[in-house]
């Protein structure tokens, strides 16, 4: 046999091999591809004009030790513990910030891209902040049983940026010893202050919680012992105080984290209070029921989820977990009451080095979707700018791959919720909305969380496409419909233009994520 002869032959067989796996290639596409009907999809629930919202923490407002970024500089030498900081944690893993500057224009311009929202100025640090009613400089050293200064100015600025960006104030008390009697009772004084500036500037507080995370009252400066029962009696005079003030603000409650799934590392095996004593404690006294939520803990405080993990199935059911946990206990001691996610994120302790980079997009998204399936009213992300789990970098302002996702949303899905029709399998999971300011039109997410594989779904109807890709899941680079997204120097963010695509097969390409908007659906639930 010549060798022209043998060429010919493998010739033939690569060709027919080549078939073979085109065949394959196509039956695994046409197996993968899931048909989904915008018309006729039901509605499932309604979540707040505000669903998707943010947190700047009260130790930004204030200045202080917040999570130190994982890219900050040569080690420091150990720092000694600070009181303006939770109980129990390495001082080594803060890092000093000088008060955020809300008014600075680009932070204001991006924010307000996402509007409207809420603003939730908040979180542990906020538990032991003294309010200084008054137009002095600060105090040096704040009165004994706090441990920092938050001034009008300060106080003034919040105000002034949600009234900029289009979002309403949600927030908590402080319950530090400095705001008790002799007997260790709460008092509300220091909230009637608040409550009373704030409308001497013409604003409101939407929303407010008794403390932040009760659950772990003892890390979050609550008197030494505090229990379940001393939150119960703390939390029904606030909601004596509360209908008296402002009885238009919702009161939500308790704000619980670390339970449904276990957040893992001995580091943060603390005393925790369970949510179920502590809705034994108050009875039925919140407007709405709130709670935290993390996946998991940070490597800075021992956790180990890494980034190929980031699109896995068990990775991003946790919050389902979760959800599922707390809507137990408020059918149980608040039934009918709405729930209200008031701070979640990649992981706690300032989130892991990925939550700033696109492979968090898919958690990120895909939270938004399922909680507004279970009618979770508001999701508030931690934080706008700080640490790594933030929207915008720190330093910059420069928007990281979750604003992108988070613009996207807010401009694509209306706060009724629709039915899909799908299953969560096939590496696929797809979500629908009403779609925003559009009567009848449906928009569609869809995340291919295969990082390997396409996959494919089908539309009767033509639809624009915006479809979110990066050259890498580690990195902030992201392209949507191929070009790279970027903010301009002054904070505006480019007019989205989707790509028109005709009724039919959709691919999806690994590890991508996709909106679809479909105008003339005509679906009655959305006209």
């Amino acid at each position: 046999m010549n060798l022209r002869m043998v060429g010919v032959r493998w010739s033939r067989i690569l060709a027919l091999g080549a078939l073979a796996v085109s065949a394959a290639g196509i039956a695994a596409q046409q197996k993968s591809s899931l048909a989904v009907a915008p018309s006729e999809m039901p509605k499932l629930s309604t979540v707040d004009a505000r669903f998707l919202s943010y947190n700047v923490e009260m130790v930004e407002v204030t200045g202080g030790r917040f999570w130190k970024p994982y890219q900050s500089g040569p080690a420091e030498a150990p720092k000694p513990t600070d009181p303006n900081q939770p109980v129990g944690i390495n001082p080594n893993l803060y890092q000093y910030r000088p008060p955020i500057d809300l008014g600075n224009p680009r932070l204001r311009k991006l924010a307000a891209a996402l509007g409207p929202s809420y603003l939730r100025v908040s979180g542990t640090w906020q538990n032991s902040t003294y309010f200084q009613n008054d137009d002095e400089p600060a105090l040096k050293q704040p009165p004994k049983g706090f441990n920092s200064v938050l001034t009008r100015a300060e106080w003034k600025a919040v105000v002034d940026f949600a009234r900029q960006v289009g979002a309403e104030i949600v927030t908590s008390a402080t319950i530090s010893p400095g705001t008790r009697d002799s007997d260790g009772v709460w008092t509300p004084a220091q909230a009637k202050a608040v409550f009373d500036y704030t409308k001497s500037l013409g604003g409101s507080i939407a929303a407010i919680e008794f403390m932040n995370e009760p659950t772990f009252a003892m890390m979050g400066g609550a008197p030494q012992g505090y229990d379940a029962a001393a939150f119960g009696r703390d939390a029904r005079i606030f909601a004596a105080f509360l209908r008296k003030e402002s009885p238009a603000t919702i009161f939500l409650g308790p704000g619980g984290v670390g339970e449904g799934i276990s957040l893992g590392p001995a580091g943060m095996k603390l005393k925790l209070i369970t949510t179920e004593d502590l809705m034994q404690a108050t009875g039925p006294i919140f407007d709405a029921f709130s709670y935290h939520f993390y996946g998991t803990v940070s490597r800075r405080c021992g956790g180990s989820v890494k980034i190929d993990q980031a699109l896995s199935a068990d990775w991003l059911d946790r919050t389902d977990t979760v959800e599922a946990f707390y809507a137990g206990l408020r059918d149980k001691y608040l039934p009918g009451k709405p729930m209200w996610l008031t701070e979640t994120g990649e992981a706690a302790c300032g989130g892991d080095p990925f939550a700033g980079q696109f492979a968090d997009s898919f958690r990120f998204l895909n939270q938004l979707g399922t909680l507004a399936q279970k009618g979770v009213k508001s999701v508030m992300h931690n934080t706008l700018a700080a640490s790594d789990y933030s929207l915008l970098a720190e330093d910059t302002l420069e928007p990281k791959p979750n604003y992108w996702a988070a613009l996207l949303w807010s401009r694509t899905m209306g706060p009724v919720v629709l039915d899909p029709g799908v299953a969560k399998d096939q590496g696929i999971r797809i979500y629908a909305h009403c779609m925003k300011e559009t009567k009848g039109g449906v928009a569609l997410l869809a995340l291919n969380t295969d990082a390997h594989s396409e996959q494919t779904i089908t539309i009767p109807l033509a639809a624009d496409r915006y479809s979110l890709t990066a050259p890498d899941l580690a990195g902030r680079k992201v392209l949507l419909n191929g070009t790279e997204l970027q903010a301009a120097s002054d904070g505006s963010v480019p007019e989205f233009k989707g790509q028109p695509v005709k009724a039919g097969t959709i691919r999806l390409t690994p590890a991508s994520i996709t909106f679809l908007t479909i105008p003339s659906a005509r679906n009655k639930a959305c006209m």
